[in-house]
């Protein structure tokens, strides 16, 4: 008998509780609706309140509130809205409200340039993060160099007749050559690209900024990309 007893306490208890919290709902969500004072469902109220009230206590207030005038309801299709009864809030005269559209179309177009500011700075970053570093593009370079140095090598020897090789041989060296010269380009534009975004915020000239890192480029080493 004594457990049952407990128990009923302890349900007692969290009812008085939730009674408690349940008899604050009406004010505060009255004080959250003019302080927003813009349209809201009852899941939007539920949502933005944390969930400090439960959707039944919250549609209860909410009906209560329109019962009381305090707030208003619109019914599209099955959806509820509700916002604040504007009798709550002082009258504005026609200048104050154009000078309210003024700061919102000026507030509008900063919020258009930041954000267009922010997509380029993402779109740079993108490309920087995709992009080979300083070290890693001349390594690549070098490379290149090698094997298209190779390559002319080859074909000088083909072109001699020193060296007889198969047609297929040929082809197969034309092919490499040309993708090792596709690479070429490639590199060169992606080091050029990191070079110029780098730029955009280095107080220095371009050779200044490829000295400091020691970039070597393909005219400082007179090597000429063949056309």
């Amino acid at each position: 008998v004594r457990g049952g007893q407990r128990v009923w306490f302890l349900y007692s208890l969290m009812m008085c509780s939730a009674k408690s919290k349940d008899a604050a709902a009406p004010a505060k969500i009255l004080k959250y609706m003019l302080e927003q004072n813009r349209p809201y469902s009852t899941i939007d109220v539920f949502m933005n309140l944390h969930k400090e009230f439960g959707k039944t206590c919250v549609q209860r207030t909410l009906d209560q509130l329109v019962a009381e005038g305090k707030v208003m309801e619109k019914v599209y299709g099955k959806q509820k809205v509700y916002s604040p009864d504007q009798s709550h809030f002082p009258e504005v005269s026609e200048s104050e409200l154009k000078e309210m559209d003024r700061t919102i179309a000026k507030l509008q177009d900063e919020l258009k340039a930041s954000n267009e500011q922010y997509q380029k700075q993402m779109s740079e970053l993108t490309a920087l993060k995709s992009s080979l570093t300083a070290q890693e593009a001349e390594e690549e370079v070098k490379k290149l160099d090698k094997e298209c140095a190779e390559m002319e090598l080859r074909l000088e020897q083909l072109k001699s007749g020193s060296n007889k090789v198969s047609p297929a041989e040929v082809e197969e060296m034309k092919r490499e050559n040309g993708e090792a010269l596709k690479q070429w380009r490639k590199r060169k534009r992606m080091a050029n690209d990191i070079v110029e975004a780098i730029m955009e915020g280095f107080p220095k000239s371009k050779k200044e900024l490829c000295e400091e890192v020691g970039i070597e480029t393909d005219e400082d080493l007179n090597v000429k990309l063949p056309s």
